[in-house]
C-alpha cells in the first residue's frame, strides 16, 4: 500500500513538474519533447509508446483537439485506409504548425513522428475491430458463420467426414457438447475466426497442437483453450500491454491479421508450456494458464520483446 502511495506522489509531483522540465529541455536542446523522443527513441515501442504518452500528457488545446478527433475517427468501421491516411498525414501537419518544427531543417521528424501516429491510433482502430468481433455472436443462420465453422472441421479433421451439423463428432476438436455455437458465447464469432486462422496459415502448427490436446495423460479440450486464449489476447489488446509487440512487429497500421497472428503464437506456447508442465488433469488448466499469462505479460514488460512464431513448426 506504501508502495502505492509512493507512486501515487511522484506521479503527481512530476505531472506539476513537466512542463518546467520540458521547457528546460526544449532551450537546452532547441528540440520540442516530440523530436527528442522520434531522434532519441529506437523505432518499434520505445518511440511510439514514447510519443503517444508526450501527446496524452499535451496540454496544448490544439493538440488535445487532435487526439479527440482521431480517437473519434478510429472507433468508426467505416475508416478505410485513404481516410486514415490522410487524417495522419493532417496530424502530421497540426504538431508541425503548433510546434513551429520546419521540415526542411528537421528532415527526419515527419516520417518518424507519422510512423508512431499509424502505429498509435492503428492500434486503437484495431481494438474496435477485435471488439465488435467479440460482441458479434455466433449465428448459425448465418451462411458465412457455418461456412467458416464446416472450413475449421476440414482443416483440422481433414480425413474425417462430418456427419451432422449438430454431433458429438465436434469434440474431437475440443468442443464441449454436440453444437459448438454456444462455447462461441463469450468471445462471439471472434474466437472462430481466431481458430480458422490458426487452422489455415499455420496448418502444420495447429495439427500439432491438436495432436498434443488428445495425448492420453496431458491432453485438453482445443477448440475450448483456443477460446480461453482469444480471451486472453483480447485481454492483452485492451489493457494496452500488447503494444509493446504490435509496436515492434508492425512499422505501419496494425490490421485483424496482427492480432491473429498473436493470437497463433499465444496458442502454439501455451501448447508447449503445458506439456512441459505435465499436468495430471484438465482441472490443473486454471492455474497453468495464469502462470503462463503472468510470463506473457513479463516479457511485454521488455520494450524490446516481439514475438515469433517458428517457421519450422509449418513443416510438422
Amino acid at each position: 500500500m506504501y508502495f502505492k502511495i509512493f507512486t501515487n506522489v511522484i506521479t503527481l509531483v512530476y505531472f506539476y513538474v513537466r512542463p518546467l522540465i520540458k521547457w528546460f529541455l526544449h532551450k537546452f536542446t532547441k528540440l520540442c519533447e516530440l523530436q527528442r523522443i522520434c531522434y532519441g527513441e529506437p523505432t518499434g515501442a520505445p518511440r511510439a509508446k514514447g510519443v503517444e504518452r508526450c501527446l496524452e500528457l499535451s496540454r496544448t488545446p490544439q493538440l488535445v483537439e487532435m487526439i479527440k478527433i482521431l480517437n473519434e475517427i478510429v472507433e468508426n468501421e467505416l475508416t478505410d485506409e485513404d481516410f486514415f491516411a490522410d487524417v495522419t498525414d493532417r496530424a502530421l501537419a497540426t504538431v508541425l504548425r503548433v510546434k513551429k518544427i520546419k521540415p526542411r531543417i528537421h528532415p527526419d521528424f515527419p516520417a518518424a513522428f507519422e510512423m508512431c501516429v499509424e502505429q498509435i491510433w492503428g492500434y486503437r482502430r484495431l481494438y474496435h475491430e477485435v471488439e465488435r468481433l467479440r460482441k458479434t455472436p455466433y449465428d448459425c443462420d448465418n451462411i458465412n458463420h457455418e461456412m467458416k465453422l464446416n472450413q475449421l472441421w476440414k482443416l483440422l479433421m481433414p480425413e474425417v467426414v462430418l456427419e451432422a451439423r449438430v454431433t458429438k463428432q465436434w469434440q474431437d476438436i475440443g468442443f464441449q457438447g454436440d453444437d459448438p455455437k454456444t462455447d462461441f458465447r463469450g468471445m462471439g464469432i471472434l474466437s472462430l475466426e481466431n481458430l480458422l486462422f490458426f487452422a489455415t496459415e499455420y496448418h502444420g502448427a495447429a495439427q500439432h497442437v491438436l495432436s498434443h490436446s488428445h495425448h492420453p495423460k496431458h491432453g485438453y479440450t482445443f477448440a475450448i483453450v483456443g477460446i480461453n486464449l482469444t480471451s486472453m489476447a483480447y485481454k492483452l489488446l485492451k489493457s494496452g500491454a500488447a503494444k509493446t509487440h504490435v509496436y515492434n512487429s508492425v512499422y505501419s497500421t496494425p490490421s485483424i491479421n496482427t492480432f491473429h497472428h498473436l493470437y497463433c503464437y499465444l496458442f502454439y506456447e501455451f501448447d508447449r508450456y503445458w506439456m512441459e508442465c505435465k499436468p495430471k488433469n484438465i482441472m490443473e488448466f486454471s492455474h497453468i494458464q495464469e502462470k503462463f499469462e503472468t510470463n506473457i505479460l513479463r516479457e511485454l514488460s521488455n520494450n524490446s520483446t516481439i514475438f515469433k512464431i517458428n517457421l519450422s513448426i509449418d513443416n510438422i
